[in-house]
């Protein structure tokens, strides 16, 4: 004799299914993103270390922003021939001889900048010294830009404020090249080791367990 089943379930439904931990849909749940700030807290002492020695190198390199700007210019050189090979790689995979041709010339290309910023670190420094301040008068440009489109809405003034002093930096770098080039790039990877050091260093304190 078959089994009845409670009123107002449908025929061939195994009623509701058990509920999982956690929001609906996609989004996780409370208990979800407890467990995963406590697995980061306990690392607490790790994000510390890390911050600490991101700022130990940061002074270091603000010591001498000469050297730090021919370690730029280095990983720098050293990204360009990685990725040149890694293109050189690629063409043997492509097919055909127009891909071929391109990936294996891309290749070459990239390797040999990457050659010559190691071997001329300063020429190198020249170079990325002016695309960097160019770069910065093309990003204040575009964030003026942004403040105008988003006039009367509170705040534009300060996007509009912000796009004037980018612009300015951007003017100011070109208009000393490249009387700049021994130490800008350095000040840039000093400053911002500093300032990620810092960042974790304090993030690795505030996710600290109280005792």
């Amino acid at each position: 004799m078959p089994t009845k089943l409670p009123q107002g379930t449908p025929s061939g439904s195994e009623g509701p299914s058990p509920r999982r931990p956690g929001g609906p849909g996609f989004f996780p749940g409370p208990e979800f993103l407890q467990d995963k700030i406590e697995a980061i807290r306990a690392k607490w002492g790790w994000f510390v270390v890390v911050g600490l020695l991101m700022i130990l190198f940061g002074m270091i390199l603000l010591g001498n922003l000469y050297a730090a700007t021919v370690a730029v210019v280095w990983m720098t050189g050293v990204m360009l021939i990685i990725g040149g090979g890694v293109q050189i790689a690629q063409a043997f995979q492509a097919r055909g001889w127009g891909h071929v041709i391109f990936w294996f010339i891309s290749g070459l290309i990239y390797a040999a900048a990457g050659v010559i910023a190691m071997a001329r670190p300063m020429v190198a420094a020249d170079v990325f010294t002016l695309l960097f301040g160019i770069t910065v008068i093309v990003t204040g440009g575009f964030r003026l830009i942004a403040a105008l489109d988003a006039r009367p809405a509170p705040g534009w003034g300060w996007m509009l404020f912000g796009g004037v002093i980018t612009t300015a930096f951007g003017l100011l770098i070109t208009a000393q090249w490249p009387g700049v080039t021994d130490w800008l790039l350095g000040l840039v990877l000093a400053v911002d080791l500093l300032s990620q050091g810092f960042t974790w260093l304090f993030f690795g304190l505030a996710i600290r367990k109280p005792r």
